[in-house]
C-alpha cells in the first residue's frame, strides 16, 4: 500500500494547488512525511519530500526549500521519476542562489534520470531552466537542443534570446524581454533573464575586443547601449580584472587599447576544459554503477553430497534397526 498512499498524497497536493490552497495543506504533508520516514516507506518519503519543496518554491520561499533539503536525505532507492523531480528542484533552488555550476549538473542530471519518451512538459520546463543557467556562466547552449521536433515549439524566445546574448546586442535583449515578458513570468524565470544583461555586456565586450584594437569608452557605451560613460568605465575594468577581456584602459584619455591574442593552449583554459568533462564522465559512471541490479544468489551447493551423506545415514539406521531386532547376521 505504500505506492497507492504516496500516489494519493500527491493527487491530494494537487488538488489543493489547483484550488490555491496550499498552505492549508502544507502541516498535513508534513505530518505524512514524518509518518513515512517512522514506516520505511520510501516511496511515500520521496514523494512528499518533493510536494513539500514544490509548495516552497510555489509560494517563492527558496531559502526554506535550501534549508529542509540541507537538513534531509533523499532515499536512494526509488524510481528515478522522483529523484528527477528532485533534481529539478534543486537546479532551480541553486541558480536562484547564484551557484550556476551546481545548479547545471543538477539540471543535467535531472534530464538523464527523466523518461525519454513521455513527460514534454517535465522535460521543456527542465530545458530552458538549463538554456538560461548556461547562459549565466557564459556557455553558448547546443543548438541541437533547439533543433529537436518537440522543443522547437517552446524553446523558439529562448532561442532568439541566445542569439541576442551570443551577438551581444543589449537593445535587441531588451526587446525580447519585454516581448516575451509574460512567458518567462509563466516559466518563473524572469528574474533570470534579467540577470543575463551582465552576460550580454561580457559577450558583447569580447566581440568590441577581437574587433577593435583601440577603442573609446563613448563608442562602448552607445554600441552596449550603457547609460554612462562611468558605468562603462567600471564593467570594463570589472570585465579586465575578471579575465573577460585582455585590454587596458587609459583613464585620461577615455579609451581602451586591446592586447595582442595569446595562444590559449599557452594558458590553463584546455585543462580546464578537461577536467570538467572527465569530472562529469566519473560522475556519470558512479551513477550507472549505483544504479546497478544484480541478479539473485544462486544455491551453488553440490547437492550430490547431500544425496550421498542421506543415503549414509539410512543405512546406519537401517543396520541399528536390524542389530535391535537380532538379524544383524543377515
Amino acid at each position: 500500500m505504500d505506492g497507492f498512499s504516496a500516489k494519493a498524497i500527491y493527487f491530494i497536493s494537487i488538488a489543493y494547488e489547483k484550488l490555491g490552497l496550499l498552505t492549508q495543506i502544507r502541516p498535513l504533508i508534513f505530518e505524512a512525511y514524518k509518518d513515512c520516514c517512522l514506516h520505511q516507506n520510501t516511496i511515500g518519503q520521496a514523494t512528499t519530500m518533493n510536494i513539500i519543496i514544490r509548495i516552497y518554491l510555489q509560494q517563492n520561499l527558496y531559502e526554506q526549500a535550501r534549508n529542509f533539503m540541507v537538513k534531509t536525505s533523499f532515499p536512494e532507492s526509488v524510481s528515478n521519476n522522483q529523484y528527477a523531480r528532485y533534481l529539478y528542484y534543486q537546479g532551480r533552488i541553486k541558480a536562484v542562489q547564484l551557484e550556476y555550476s551546481e545548479a547545471q549538473a543538477a539540471l543535467i542530471q535531472s534530464l538523464r534520470k527523466g523518461p525519454e519518451v513521455g513527460a514534454v512538459g517535465f522535460r521543456i520546463h527542465a530545458q530552458k531552466l538549463l538554456i538560461i543557467v548556461e547562459l549565466l556562466m557564459g556557455e553558448v547552449p547546443n543548438r541541437q537542443v533547439f533543433n529537436q521536433k518537440e522543443f522547437q515549439k517552446y524553446l523558439a524566445p529562448y532561442f532568439q534570446i541566445v542569439n541576442s546574448v551570443k551577438m551581444g546586442e543589449m537593445e535587441k535583449f531588451n526587446q525580447l524581454v519585454a516581448r516575451y515578458q509574460k512567458m518567462f513570468q509563466a516559466d518563473k524565470v524572469l528574474s533570470l533573464v534579467h540577470r543575463l544583461k551582465h552576460t550580454v555586456i561580457k559577450f558583447g565586450l569580447k566581440k568590441i575586443n577581437i574587433s577593435y584594437s583601440k577603442i573609446s569608452l563613448a563608442d562602448i557605451a552607445t554600441k552596449l547601449s550603457l547609460e554612462s560613460v562611468e558605468e562603462t568605465e567600471q564593467i570594463v575594468a570589472k570585465a579586465i580584472r575578471d579575465g573577460v577581456i585582455d585590454a587596458t584602459i587609459n583613464h585620461d584619455e577615455q579609451f581602451i587599447q586591446s592586447l595582442a591574442q595569446t595562444d590559449v593552449y599557452s594558458t590553463n583554459e584546455p585543462q580546464n576544459i578537461l577536467h570538467k568533462r572527465v569530472k562529469f564522465c566519473m560522475e556519470t559512471r558512479n551513477d550507472a554503477v549505483k544504479a546497478l541490479v544484480y541478479p539473485q544468489k544462486e544455491d551453488k551447493r553440490d547437492f550430490g553430497d547431500i544425496e550421498e551423506e542421506r543415503d549414509n545415514k539410512e543405512e546406519d539406521l537401517l543396520a541399528a534397526l536390524m542389530e535391535e531386532m537380532g538379524m544383524d547376521d543377515f
